[in-house]
């Protein structure tokens, strides 16, 4: 495979200014959290991401675009009372995101939609800050009065309360699954000091940070202030106020505060006393979060550092706890501006995040005993295409398009001598640039094939734009509103994308209606119309998600969204998939007629209007009966016998055809002709070219279904997810996108992440267990053997620590040999006078998975491998398949290229997968050339190409963005 590094590609990310998981901290609670566990990340560009830590695994689920001068400031969620259905059952209450952004504006978000659901605002001060008030304990209801029931109920409603740059404090309720204004708490002072910070102690106690060196404690109840606590005067030669930029309470009601002058304070929860402070820091303190136990305390400010602090004894009868500074660590490159915790039993972790874009995760309870993870910035869809036969790079990313030209490299240019690869192409040519107007951000964009049409969607309109190349710059022209029939202008979509062939253009709407747009085939005139006025709407079947988890319900139709849409390579088939894990599909019945007109009695609908999403529909409905040049969208006749996935998909890609395919007739549908009860007749037949679909799930499972039948494939079922290498199965970054490459009789899909690039030769299997006996892993240059068979022994620690998901959400285990922090692991016992027969007892908490699943690696499963083995069974005696799949019983090689991170799994003659970390972080992969390799580059002759696919992989390293100034405090010499 050819690879062109592009490194020329601009996405600037965004500083995060805003973290919040959906769940208050359970540490009483097993596993890792609920299934609807999620984090909200706000950035400075106004969007909003939302994560899944799918038990330690960690990948962006969606993007909540924001638009132009809007910043996301803080996130607060809640969730509504629960309820009970006819059956008695319990149905968990609605989770709920709010979001602020120095204006004096809360707003509401869809999570189904992706868009505001609805705003608050007041005549008041811009708001600075927002908590939402904890729930009450819910008393049992049996033999009380109805009055009493009803003031449980109302304890269980959180409402919001936001700090203003005047100083007032303004509660919101959010009873009702509104959000309305409910009365002023607090009004401004005299000073009319801005409030920066606030929490709530308990349901009725409300702490507030001020800007005039003041923490202000108020009671719900009577909206009266309880009392005052003051920091003092600024350091000498300072500001003379402090500024308390973030305020905590722990457990037993103590409170923490962290201001402008770098010094945490504890303060006495119920006479609201000064019980210490501790200089932790050079500069601000940003952000404060504590331990689920009360017994751990993280700070993080301008200077880069997250500070640990820890509860201890003071060693004098009656004096009480005192608080120590464990350890700092400059985990950011930049200001850390937020932070916040979970915990349960399996997951203790803290989020921080600021300037540098990235966020971090910590672990709390095993700090120093495992690494911190830093996630990627850059989305987890890539935000790049390519037309592959006009050798076209599209980017964007906010309201801004880039399209770049990257042009052919002969044999001739490659040295043989050295690898494929080309680090900077130097004929690279920036072509066109577009800005859009308004203040809406692009949600998705992409190219034709051919390059010839350009669509960019958001959450306002679709624009259409046409593309022609002259004088070796690209023509841009913006499609007036008669040439789309003005229809697409009036839609919004969060996801588009045109069919192989360009005959179709396919939108997902902002509450997942699915549109298709039919090219016209009679646009050689400027004012002749490029899609049909008649669109197709199809419609997701409905599912049943009674078997789903009970907490998936507070996500409400958040599940459903639908997160993947591909094309089969003859544009004849749609897939569509979803968070939850179900698949939809739908193919063309009949044959492409230029003779007919498309039927008129159809009527488009308009998603827009629509208020109720595509999932919801009856699934005995009919599709939209828009029969188009003889050709009907209809659902899949066997679309129901796919499987639900068991994660959602993050790879959902159809094998290309490598038949040539059939030029269309004139009249496609032979021996169909119009009556008089029947004008717009069409032909019945399905499709019948490729129809295997590629899927990877967020858990790393690879699965490969026969669409048309209902039926996982051949090579999926002599292929489980248990014969996939274990390297593979540990990856930590989520699968963002795949290319393939059928070339040359190649059946190669190369997957790729953030960090990393596998390849999977689907033309043979891959090797089992009994056939490799072990995986053979690439670290640091060494080959190392690692058993999927758990043992315990001497080197049990070590390959503890190699394993990649025995942890509690953060990094993997630290070696003892590399741990910096601790003054003892270990305690000898000695009985009697004989120290030589002492025994040491190991004083770190012993930590043992709840199931080999969760502990991220799965046992070599005899029946599954029997099972494989089965299916495997019909091998002929020279090695072959009978559907020519080549037998893969041969060892294992390292390659000999001069990178050490690179390895390959060699399976007969050809490797059976291949994967390297040499390129990092990766913003997407794009083909430069038809993946089939059966039409070269319009323009351009093919005889002196090089052999192989053609690819442009666009890298985003950290070091290349432009991050505001940093704070450079007193003997700091990293850089």
């Amino acid at each position: 495979m050819d690879i062109h590094r592009c490194r020329f590609v601009p996405y600037p990310p965004s500083a995060i200014n805003a973290l919040a998981f959906s769940y208050p901290s359970s540490p009483t609670n097993p596993g890792k959290g609920p299934s609807s566990l999620r984090i909200a990340i706000g950035r400075a560009n106004g969007d909003i991401e939302i994560w899944n830590p799918l038990k330690g695994a960690w990948y962006q689920e969606s993007i909540l675009r924001g638009a132009k001068d809007r910043s996301i400031e803080g996130l607060v969620w809640t969730q509504d009372p629960e309820d009970v259905d006819k059956s008695g059952n319990i149905i968990p209450g609605k989770l709920r995101l709010f979001s602020i952004g120095y204006s004096t504006v809360v707003t509401e978000w869809d999570l189904g939609t992706g868009r505001p659901a609805r705003h608050s605002a007041g005549n008041y001060g811009e708001i600075w800050c927002a908590a939402a008030q904890p729930k009450g304990q819910l008393l049992e209801k049996a033999g009380r009065p109805v009055g009493d029931q009803t003031r449980d109920e109302e304890s269980q409603i959180q409402n919001l309360a936001v700090g203003c740059a005047d100083g007032a404090i303004v509660l919101l309720s959010t009873a009702d699954g509104d959000l309305r204004f409910k009365r002023i708490l607090a009004r401004p002072p005299k000073k009319k000091a801005r409030v920066l910070s606030l929490t709530f102690q308990n349901r009725h106690t409300i702490i507030a940070g001020h800007a005039d060196s003041t923490i202000r404690i108020y009671d719900l109840r009577n909206s009266q202030q309880v009392r005052n606590m003051t920091l003092g005067a600024g350091p000498k030669g300072g500001p003379k106020e402090t500024l308390v930029w973030s305020v905590k309470c722990l457990l037993d009601g103590t409170i923490v505060s962290g201001d402008s002058t770098g010094t945490l304070c504890f303060w006495d929860g119920k006479i609201y006393s000064l019980l210490q402070r501790i200089k932790g820091h050079d500069a601000d303190i940003l952000d404060v979060a504590v331990s689920a136990d009360g017994q751990s305390v993280f700070s993080g400010g301008m200077d880069r550092r997250t500070t640990l602090y820890r509860r201890t004894d003071s060693g004098h009868p009656g004096e009480g706890h005192r608080w120590a500074k464990i350890t700092h660590q400059r985990m950011h490159r930049n200001d850390v501006k937020a932070m916040t915790t979970f915990e349960t039993k399996g997951l203790s972790i803290l989020v921080s995040g600021g300037l540098d874009t990235t966020p971090i995760i910590v672990p709390i309870q095993e700090f120093g005993r495992e690494h911190h993870r830093t996630l990627a910035s850059l989305p987890q869809e890539p935000n790049v295409r390519s037309a592959s036969k006009k050798r076209l790079l599209v980017s964007w990313w906010d309201r801004e398009v880039r399209i770049w030209t990257i042009p052919k490299r002969s044999k001739n240019q490659m040295d043989e001598s050295s690898t494929s690869e080309v680090d900077g192409p130097q004929g690279r040519r920036l072509v066109a640039k577009i800005a859009l107007q308004g203040d809406e951000s692009i949600t998705s964009a992409d190219i034709s094939s051919d390059g010839k049409k350009l669509a960019i969607a958001t959450m306002a309109e679709i624009r259409v734009f046409g593309l022609g190349l002259k004088s070796g710059m690209l023509q841009v022209q913006k499609l007036e509103k008669i040439q789309t029939f003005a229809d697409l202008s009036k839609r919004q979509a969060k996801m588009i994308q045109f069919s192989p062939d360009t005959k179709w253009l396919a939108t997902i709407g902002a509450n997942n209606s699915i549109q298709l747009y039919r090219k016209s085939e009679t646009d050689n005139n400027k004012l002749s119309p490029i899609f049909l006025q008649t669109s197709v709407e199809l419609k997701r079947l409905r599912r049943d998600t009674s078997n789903k988890k009970v907490k998936d319900a507070s996500l409400s139709s958040y599940n459903r969204s639908i997160n993947r849409l591909t094309f089969s390579a003859d544009s004849r088939i749609l897939a569509v998939s979803d968070i939850s894990g179900f698949l939809d599909t739908w193919v063309i019945q009949g044959h492409e007629d230029l003779t007919q007109g498309k039927d008129e009695e159809s009527n488009p609908v308009d998603a827009a209007d629509k208020s109720v999403s595509s999932d919801e529909e009856d699934s005995e409905q009919e599709d939209s009966r828009a029969i188009i040049f003889g050709e009907l969208w209809i659902r899949n006749p066997a679309a129901s016998l796919l499987a639900k996935l068991p994660a959602a998909p993050m790879v959902l890609a159809f094998r290309p055809s490598t038949t040539q395919a059939t030029r269309t007739l004139t009249n496609g549908n032979v021996g169909v002709h119009p009556t008089r009860h029947n004008p717009h007749p069409h032909s019945h037949d399905l499709p019948h070219g490729e129809d295997r679909l590629f899927v990877l799930t967020a858990e790393n499972q690879i699965y490969e279904f026969n669409v048309l039948s209902g039926k996982i494939s051949d090579w999926s079922r002599r292929n489980p997810t248990s014969s996939l290498p274990q390297e593979f199965r540990d990856l930590r970054d989520r699968a963002k996108s795949a290319v393939w490459d059928v070339r040359s009789q190649n059946e190669r899909i190369w997957l790729y992440g953030v960090s990393w690039l596998w390849m999977f030769d689907l033309s043979q299997d891959l090797p089992t267990v009994d056939d490799e006996q072990e995986d053979i892993s690439i670290i640091n240059g060494i080959s190392k053997e690692v058993s999927l068979k758990r043992k315990r022994g001497d080197n049990d620690e070590q390959r503890t620590a190699s394993r990649v998901r025995i942890d509690t959400g953060a990094g993997s285990k630290i070696p003892n040999a590399e741990r910096g922090l601790g003054i003892g692991r270990e305690m000898r016992e000695i009985n009697g006078a004989n120290a030589v027969a002492g025994r040491w007892i190991n004083l770190e908490p012993k930590q043992d998975p709840s199931s080999d699943e969760e502990g991220g690696y799965v046992l070599a499963n005899e029946s599954d491998q029997a099972l494989v083995k089965h299916r495997r069974g019909n091998i002929d005696t020279d090695g072959h398949m009978p559907n020519g799949h080549v037998d893969n019983s041969t060892n294992a090689n390292v390659s000999k290229n001069d990178d050490s991170r690179i390895a390959k799994m060699k399976v007969g003659k050809r490797p059976a997968y291949w994967h390297t970390y040499k390129y990092r972080p990766i913003l997407g992969i794009v083909p430069l050339e038809s993946e089939t390799g059966d039409e070269a580059a319009v323009g351009e002759e093919d005889d002196d190409s090089p052999s192989g696919l053609e690819v442009a992989l666009v890298e985003r390293p950290l070091f290349d963005v432009d991050l505001p100034a940093r704070y450079s405090g007193n003997q700091e010499w990293d850089p």
